[in-house]
């Protein structure tokens, strides 16, 4: 199946206070946010993000190469607690490169997943983000979305199995007053 993809150009920002809610932490101290921050620049040649029209539809898709994933799996075997720093980072600096894109979808709340056609699964696994088997990406810290932005929770592929809405209708993301979208 025929697809194209342009590489978009990225420039990630640390981002603390999503970090510290990915991670829970209520304080982080100089040295460890130190350390948090060199491993962010070491990671950000490790992201990629393209906007991939498979089919007729045109998506987002980024992540984090697996030499992020080894680096955190080898974190897991001398230190837990900075490991699940290091996961929180991972995940963070995916999202924030999505919300560089995408602002709309951090006004959501969450980057909506779109069905997974044959198409898609094509045109990823010739851009080195295949699907697994099991229909999970092969990449730990990725993500898939429309592009451009389309919707949240109201047109997320996953939302009756979802974890943030528990199975239900709708997703228990809230907007605060004044940050309504225009409609």
């Amino acid at each position: 199946m025929r697809h194209s993809a342009e590489h978009i150009e990225i420039h990630p920002y640390f981002d603390l206070e999503l970090l510290m809610s990915m991670s829970q932490e209520t304080r982080l101290g100089g040295a460890v946010t130190e350390r948090l921050m060199r491993l962010w620049e070491q990671w950000v040649s490790e992201v990629h993000a393209l906007r991939v029209k498979a089919g007729t539809i045109e998506y987002l898709a980024v992540w984090l190469n697996e030499k992020v994933e080894e680096d955190v799996d080898r974190a897991w075997d001398e230190s837990p607690s900075e490991a699940y720093l290091h996961n929180s980072l991972a995940q963070v600096l995916c999202m924030s490169t999505v919300h560089g894109i995408l602002p709309e979808i951090q006004d959501a709340g969450c980057a909506p997943a779109p069905r997974t056609t044959d198409a898609l699964r094509a045109a990823l696994a010739a851009e080195g983000l295949p699907y697994t088997p099991s229909g999970t990406l092969a990449r730990r810290y990725a993500v898939v979305t429309h592009y451009p932005f389309k919707g949240g929770c109201e047109i997320c592929n996953l939302q009756h199995a979802c974890p943030k809405a528990q199975g239900t209708e709708e997703g228990i993301s809230f907007l605060l007053p004044g940050y309504e979208c225009e409609k």
